[in-house]
């Protein structure tokens, strides 16, 4: 790597990694605050994923993408968009304290964040077209893979500061530091201090590195490579929705009075292995993707999650609790550097913002409109039913792993296809089958 991406490298590293803090900090314990202390239902937690990701992959493909394609302006839309997410974090705790009624604070949150993806939205399609412009195809796999490590370092801290926030060193009641705010303040501040490294990046666009435009890039697109990339797309949702379904619910599960009944400590402990994975495999995933092809490589990162889920349907000890979380990240790591770059080479690089935002739905769709649909509703039925509470989330962990191999299946087919019809350019860029 050159000089000047590494120096930009240094860059985006700090803003990922601040981006992944503030993550892990806020929304690894707003599930539970919403299920415990303001009484939701396990359906209902998940819709302060649902909603404000709709809002989001709407906002990147009909808005933010086609500005971005148009204005070529990336990083200006990133530091605008966290500015003012930044804001309008401090407004929704306002709001939702002058509720007294419980239900209706959590809604008052639940459409407060999903007004404030509006403006994540252009950070998030933004921040995906400006890598692509950075570095070729030949980087994007490890420079993903490094972005994902470090960011997971990010995470791991807000994982471990946000449990202490959660209940006031031990020294408050539960979700105190919702409540009262602390939680929504250091996201706040966060936000405002990740924008500080984009200032020493370049602006972006089609136009800014010439080299990181390849052959590939220019060559002209045909109506089989749009059916490869919707393929490719379906497989995503699969893979994703699968491996993400219980991501809402999953530390309700391990802070169940009638189950393991974990304290925040010991919570953050067991989700930061998911996070410890990230960071171990990120520095590898590249090397992977570059020895077995973006496309092998993706099978190989989806099976690590379906036997992580399958850990966690078959176990309730706390060793199998853990290394089914760090599978989960393994696929994180894996799946995240491999499926961007597949993407990136069957993208036009002037078609970024707008096709960047299918991919990008695909990944954060998955986080809450699985959960609503297909995990939520699991766990309720089975509650409503007379089913112990544990056994209800552990079939909803099942049926997440069984997403994930529908997911695995079709791209597996996809990679069989590209291999005997040879694709122009696509099967040895993308799948590197010969």
């Amino acid at each position: 790597m050159s000089a000047t991406p590494l120096r930009y490298f240094i860059g985006l590293t700090s803003f990922e990694m601040l981006a992944m803090f503030r993550r892990g900090l806020f929304y690894a314990y707003l599930s539970i605050y919403l299920r415990h202390n303001l009484g939701l239902s396990v359906t209902e937690t998940t819709l302060f994923a649902t909603l404000p990701m709709i809002v989001n992959v709407l906002a990147q493909s009909l808005v933010w993408g086609k500005i971005s394609d148009r204005l070529q302006k990336r990083r200006t839309l990133i530091i605008v968009g966290e500015v003012l997410a930044a804001g309008g974090t401090v407004l929704v705790w306002i709001i939702h304290r002058q509720f007294s009624d419980a239900l209706a604070a959590g809604y008052a949150i639940i459409v407060g964040l999903t007004v404030i993806e509006i403006f994540w939205s252009m950070s998030n399609i933004s921040w995906s077209a400006l890598v692509s412009d950075i570095y070729d195809e030949q980087q994007r796999s490890r420079i993903q893979g490094w972005l994902a490590s470090l960011g997971g370092v990010g995470r791991m801290i807000g994982v471990w500061i946000g449990g202490l926030l959660y209940d006031g060193l031990g020294l408050k009641a539960e979700g105190w530091g919702f409540f009262e705010g602390p939680l929504f303040f250091v996201a706040a501040g966060a936000m405002l201090i990740s924008t500080l490294p984009l200032f020493f990046l370049p602006e972006g666009g089609v136009g800014y590195n010439p080299a990181a435009v390849t052959a590939n890039d220019h060559r002209e697109r045909s109506s089989a490579d749009a059916a490869v990339y919707l393929v490719f797309l379906a497989g995503m949702v699969f893979i994703n929705f699968g491996r993400n379904s219980i991501a809402i619910i999953f530390t309700q599960y391990l802070t169940l009075d009638t189950g393991l009944d974990l304290d925040s400590r010991t919570l953050s402990q067991i989700v930061n292995t998911q996070s410890l994975a990230i960071v171990a495999l990120g520095w590898t995933a590249g090397w992977l993707c570059r020895r077995i092809g973006n496309g092998a490589a993706l099978l190989v990162g989806t099976l690590a999650p379906v036997a992580g889920l399958s850990f966690l349907t078959f176990s309730t000890a706390l060793p199998i609790i853990y290394a089914g979380c760090f599978l989960r990240g393994v696929g994180d790591a894996v799946i995240m550097s491999a499926a961007y770059t597949f993407a990136s080479v069957l993208i036009p690089p002037q078609m970024r913002g707008r096709l960047f935002a299918w991919f990008n739905g695909t990944f954060f769709l998955s986080f809450g409109v699985a959960g609503t649909l297909i995990a939520g509703p699991i766990v309720d039925g089975m509650i409503s039913a007379g089913y112990a509470q544990p056994w209800a989330y552990r079939l909803s962990f099942a049926a997440g792993a069984g997403l994930t191999i529908i997911g695995l299946l079709i791209q597996a087919a996809l990679l069989w296809f590209l291999r005997k019809q040879k694709l122009a350019a696509v099967a040895p860029q993308v799948a590197k089958m010969e």
